[in-house]
């Protein structure tokens, strides 16, 4: 069986890194070799793998690289520490408008 890997390396710069990839170990060889000198890693490395998800279905693994690369810092910090009920605060909508802080909504 075949997997795909969302990860996110931690880069020298303590910048956060998100890729995919179907061979996580050889990926990671790369970016600290510096195989692609016009990739974000190449003026960071070394880079360290802080957090890797593995999928079976390539569709998946794409979009959830899609929605965490749009997350803030603090919500990848989250993920990589596994403080899921952080993530979900984090995750959570906080406009004035929304129902949960608005109390004239559904009146």
């Amino acid at each position: 069986m075949k997997f795909y890997y969302v990860y996110i390396l931690k880069c020298n710069d303590n910048s956060l890194y998100v890729g995919i990839t179907s061979d996580i170990e050889r990926r990671l060889l790369e970016h600290n070799a510096g195989k692609y000198p016009d990739a974000y890693t190449h003026s960071r490395r070394p880079v360290i793998l802080v957090f890797y998800q593995d999928f079976t279905e390539a569709n998946q693994a794409i979009e959830f690289e899609k929605k965490i690369k749009k997350w803030s810092r603090a919500k990848k910090q989250c993920l990589i520490d596994e403080n899921f009920n952080k993530l979900q605060d984090l995750s959570e909508c906080r406009n004035a408008t929304h129902h949960k802080y608005n109390p004239n909504k559904g009146k």
